[in-house]
């Protein structure tokens, strides 16, 4: 038998989510309007005076060749750090599904990564992957290779890729774990006995009862990498060596706050936002239609 209480004071649900309404007006709805309106603004970076710009701002970032480079690279890391980060966080969780004895070790060693703020992650692989004592880096030597993300481009890119796929693996991997968790045995059974093999039984039973949770993923990896992969690249490498590392979350602090150019800086968020939004939505509208929920 289940309670229900009801209230007739029909102020108190409303205080109840008055905190996290005012949170998102504070730091999320006020910033993004102010964004807006700085970016049709131009104005001294003290903020002392300000003109109108319309969309000046916005016509000087497509022209940058500087901004359209940043562009090419934010795709490009987005698309690496959420295929790695899923691809592996799901075979992480079907190998733990797979063990019987102190799983529950496991699972807490495999969860841990996500606990680390995206800083201490990039100072770890900083000093792993270190051109001059990184354990790593020696590894490398023995095969041949001179390991060193100061001064070649794509040393650079992937010690980033490579840092915000490890912080990001363990957040994929408790999706997938409880995703596999739900997928009744019995299906599974069923395929064994009709003959299905491993291989069978996962790409034509449990992945596709796993597309919701793998969709899901995929959308939060990318919003992940947009965003909250900026403490590791400001830690690692600084948007360098020549710009290959500079994506557009970094660009904007970099323009915005040490260039002091607040109108450009600002249009750059807006046109961010959007480009995350916009993803979001057709993926929502489009990939949706081909998942399956049973």
């Amino acid at each position: 038998m289940k309670y229900y209480t009801y209230s007739k004071n029909k102020i108190v649900p409303y205080l109840f989510i008055a905190p996290q309404i005012l949170v998102t007006i504070l730091f999320f709805i006020w910033p993004s309007m102010m964004a807006v309106w700085q970016s049709v603004q131009e104005g001294d970076p003290f903020g002392i005076s300000s003109e109108w710009a319309y969309i000046y701002n916005f016509k000087d970032v497509f022209l940058s060749k500087s901004y359209l480079h940043s562009l090419w690279i934010t795709l490009l890391y987005g698309l690496f750090v959420s295929v790695f980060a899923t691809v592996f966080g799901l075979i992480l969780a079907l190998l733990v599904c797979r063990v019987k004895r102190f799983a529950y070790i496991y699972k807490i060693l495999l969860i841990w990564p996500y606990a680390v703020a995206p800083v201490i992650a990039a100072v770890l692989f900083r000093f792993l992957l270190n051109p001059a004592i990184g354990i790593l880096t020696e590894f490398f030597s023995l095969f041949g290779y001179e390991w060193n993300y100061h001064l070649n481009q794509w040393d650079a890119f992937w010690i980033v890729v490579v840092s915000a796929v490890w912080q990001q693996i363990s957040y994929n991997f408790l999706f997938f774990l409880v995703g596999l968790r739900s997928i009744p045995k019995s299906l599974l059974e069923a395929a064994s006995i009709d003959g299905a093999s491993n291989f069978q039984r996962f790409f034509h039973i449990t992945l596709p009862l796993l597309s919701p949770t793998t969709f899901f993923l995929i959308v939060m990896n990318l919003i992940y990498s947009f965003f909250d992969t900026f403490g590791i690249i400001h830690i690692i490498t600084q948007g360098g060596p020549s710009n290959s590392t500079n994506i557009l979350v970094y660009k904007v602090f970099n323009d915005g706050f040490v260039g002091l150019d607040i109108g450009v800086s600002a249009a750059q968020s807006v046109i961010l936002m959007l480009i995350v939004t916009s993803c979001v939505l057709l993926q929502f509208k489009y990939v949706e239609k081909k998942v399956h929920y049973s």
